[in-house]
């Protein structure tokens, strides 16, 4: 049976990927006001020699200090919904200065670090004493310690550095404090019978980014299902289905039951404050056991900027994570399909958001399918977007992110493999084949991130390795 949507013009219904509305979307209301959602609070300290030689040695500290304050006050403005400054000023003149300082500095989810005169004292006490992301935010002439700054992250520390007069420079980097933010506050539900080995990586993601975990059962998830409401889910999977080019294989009660577990997930994450869902539903909670396949649910919660990932997939969640709330790009989580003859990799798998271009972006057009792998339940074929430049990317452990970039060169529709799929032009397909290493699944995201997560890793504290 074929349905359409909201009214469409002939052009926008052919499948050239002119944006749909993903019908009855998860909005901002909802989970807006979750704790990982808000700016991330950032301090500044300036660091001043008691004697003065650079950068010249009748400089005015408090007059220069009211210049970049009034200067820092609009990268504020700028970056309201991403940062918010701590109030006052801190000057470290000496090391007996750092620990008063730090013992006022508070929760914070990063510091803003600006020296003013050469020699910089006490540098490398306050970057050994930081709790948080550093930026050190060196202007022109105002100190040489910037020359220190990749030692110092080299000794393992999450530390990163911009030489610049340009305060618009440091617009990306309150971006990326916000990240640091969303992560330390987010939540991720894993679905599975009992931690086994994702208990050391759980671990080992809370150590280093703060980002909490909770295990949940298959009971649970069987309790969520029978309290949601069938009636809601019947409107829900009426408003899905219209949004649809055409169902193919699901059934009605699949659909029903695909939304209907869709209410249950998402009440979940609401009791829970929980913004990331994940599931071993190829393991000890395979698909087929419970009360519904989740992937409708994944599929909305990633347009609406939350978090729902196939395989209990520890890795490809926290990849998500990072680069969407940097970005604002769901990620794809995908089953790389090698064809060296061609030089191409196809992208394929069963979960894909609408809103592959951005969460406040259009949505693409979309048909139900079920599983392909387990000919069961309901599934979107999203039919993505052609001739875009993709990242590639893909957390080995929360030190090492591997990265690449591909053009998509078109949509793939085939009885093979998953049901939503692009076919990827890289730029030595062989060479990646060769050194893939770190498991199966790789996370993509449309656009080219490439620079902006080697700014991430440097001020996160992660090692950017390029796989191609």
């Amino acid at each position: 049976m074929s349905r359409t949507a909201c009214p469409m013009t002939r052009r926008q219904f052919g499948l050239s990927l002119t944006a749909l509305p993903f019908c009855s979307p998860l909005g901002a209301e909802e989970f807006g006001s979750g704790p990982w959602n808000g700016p991330a609070t950032v301090a500044k300290v300036y660091l001043a020699g008691p004697q003065i030689a650079w950068p010249k040695p009748t400089l005015d500290i408090a007059q220069d200090i009211a210049e970049i304050e009034a200067r820092l006050a609009q990268v504020e403005r700028t970056n309201a919904e991403n940062v918010r400054f701590t109030a006052g000023t801190a000057t470290i003149r000496g090391e007996a200065d750092v620990k008063p300082w730090l013992a006022k500095l508070g929760d914070v989810d990063g510091v803003l670090m600006i020296p003013l005169t050469q020699p910089t004292p006490s540098l490398r006490p306050v970057v050994d004493a930081l709790p948080v992301p550093g930026l050190f935010f060196s202007r022109p002439y105002a100190t040489h310690a910037w020359s220190s700054i990749a030692d110092l992250r080299k000794s393992g520390r999450k530390l990163d550095v911009v030489a610049t007069s340009s305060y618009g420079d440091l617009d990306p980097y309150m971006r990326a404090f916000r990240t640091a933010h969303h992560l330390r506050r987010s939540k991720v539900l894993v679905g599975a019978a009992a931690p086994g080995g994702r208990q050391a990586a759980m671990d080992a993601y809370t150590k280093h980014f703060g980002t909490s975990f909770q295990l949940i059962t298959g009971s649970e998830f069987r309790k969520a299902f029978d309290a949601a409401d069938e009636r809601q889910a019947q409107k829900e999977a009426d408003a899905f289905v219209r949004g649809a080019l055409k169902v193919v294989e699901p059934s009605a009660k699949e659909i029903r039951d695909g939304l209907r577990f869709y209410l249950a997930l998402r009440d979940m994450l609401k009791q829970e404050q929980a913004n990331a869902l994940t599931i071993d539903c190829f393991g000890t909670l395979a698909a087929n056991t419970l009360p519904g396949y989740p992937c409708i649910a994944w599929s909305k919660f990633n347009d609406a900027g939350l978090y729902g990932v196939c395989e209990a997939d520890l890795a490809s969640t926290m990849t998500q994570m990072l680069v969407t709330s940097y970005t604002g790009m769901p990620g794809f989580v995908s089953d790389p399909v090698f064809d060296i003859s061609r030089n191409e990799v196809i992208h394929a798998h069963c979960v894909s958001a609408t809103k592959m271009k951005g969460i406040h972006g259009p949505s693409y057009p979309y048909i139900v399918r079920n599983h392909l792998e387990t000919n069961e339940g309901a599934v979107l074929q999203v039919l993505m977007p052609s001739n875009e430049t993709i990242t590639v990317a893909r957390f080995t452990s929360p030190t090492r992110m591997l990265i690449s970039t591909a053009e998509v060169t078109g949509p793939v529709d085939s009885d093979r493999g998953c049901r939503s799929q692009i076919r990827t032009r890289v730029s030595d397909a062989e060479k990646w084949l060769q050194n893939f290493t770190a498991g199966l699944h790789r996370v993509i995201f449309y656009g080219d991130h490439v620079r902006s997560m080697e700014r991430m890793g440097r001020l996160l504290g992660f090692e950017v390795v390029h796989e191609i």
